[in-house]
């Protein structure tokens, strides 16, 4: 091959030099990012002016625009943005789970997108973790600095903001590894259900001679209501004060989880169903004497479903068991536990 030899480099004739591509924009996926999250996406067009969400609605999905623009309406005297091509938007409720959304989303023109679910995302965190936790550094980097121009922008703080502003500055310290991420619960400290699902897979090797294994489902009562008399500050406080009871109630050789919202459970060790209806009556007992002076009158408690598990069956069968004891106590009003008979 010729050779044309410049004072500063050599070329080889007839090669074209790669121009480096531009920066990503702050929304932007990159090309490994899109393939791989429209691999495992659902596909969804819209026509102009349907709305994808609405502000205030729990959010259980993030969205990937293919072609077509998004508009997002803030309110509250904040601009709108425009979400464009290979934009993703609702990216937050994956982080950190029922996510509030803080703004309207509305198609301005003829979009197709990409869902991407909850459960979705779990999976390709165990799959494609670096990917992900680019992916995610990016995200909280590009939230965190919108968070702050808003709320110096703003002359009152708006409660929505600081809630979301203060889970990701928890997210962001703790996130040294994709691994810590998948298996931990931000809010609360405790693990996830990713969590659960790995100590599930090595409880043949902890379980303890002369024991049974039991499962208690712990559910907030009329926690919607907490966080709207009381605010979604409130609402964290009240999660992690019953975070730190069942906690409480846990032996060094159970696990306490937060399964998502104002769920949570007790897979435990007990001797029989004795046991297990008195780590039911601790939390219950415990919740009830929970008081939260920022809240003047604000009283919690919780229902509980307990049951003994056949340890032939699996999480599936025990969590659908247990569920409909805890709707049983649901259905009474609250306050109480229900274990098989």
């Amino acid at each position: 091959m010729s050779i044309k030899q410049t004072a500063n480099n050599v070329t080889p004739i007839g090669v074209v030099a790669h121009r480096p591509r531009s920066p990503l924009l702050p929304r932007e996926l990159s090309e490994r990012e899109l393939a791989l999250f429209i691999s495992v996406s659902e596909r969804r067009e819209v026509s102009p002016g349907e709305v994808i969400f609405r502000r205030g609605e729990l959010g259980r999905s993030m969205f990937i625009v293919e072609s077509g623009q998004i508009r997002l309406e803030f309110g509250d005297g904040m601009p709108d943005k425009l979400i464009g091509p290979r934009e993703f938007f609702g990216e937050l409720t994956l982080f950190i789970g029922d996510h509030t959304r803080v703004a309207n989303a509305v198609a301005t023109t003829s979009t197709v997108m990409h869902v991407i679910e909850q459960q979705t995302y779990d999976r390709l965190l165990d799959t494609e973790p670096r990917v992900l936790a680019q992916f995610m550094r990016r995200s909280f980097a590009y939230l965190v600095a919108s968070e702050q121009q808003l709320i110096a922008s703003l002359k009152r703080r708006n409660e929505d903001l600081l809630v979301t502003l203060d889970s990701l500055r928890q997210t962001q310290t703790q996130l040294s590894t994709a691994q810590r991420l998948v298996q931990t619960d931000e809010l609360t400290g405790l693990c996830n259900r990713r969590g659960l699902y790995t100590f599930l897979e090595q409880l043949a090797n902890a379980r303890l001679d002369g024991t049974e294994l039991g499962l208690l489902l712990i559910d907030i009562d009329r926690f919607k209501q907490i966080n709207d008399r009381c605010g979604h500050l409130i609402g964290d406080q009240v999660l992690r004060a019953i975070a730190e009871e069942v906690q409480s109630a846990a032996s060094p050789c159970d696990l306490p989880c937060r399964l998502g919202g104002d769920e949570f459970a007790l897979l435990t060790q007990v001797t029989g169903a004795e046991e297990l209806a008195s780590r039911a009556e601790q939390i219950i007992s415990a919740v009830r004497a929970l008081r939260f002076p920022a809240c003047t009158g604000l009283q919690i408690s919780v229902s509980i479903g307990a049951q003994l598990c056949e340890e032939a069956a699996d999480w599936a069968i025990w969590y659908s068991e247990t569920d409909c004891l805890l709707y049983e106590v649901k259905g009474r009003g609250g306050d109480g536990y229900r274990t098989q008979d």
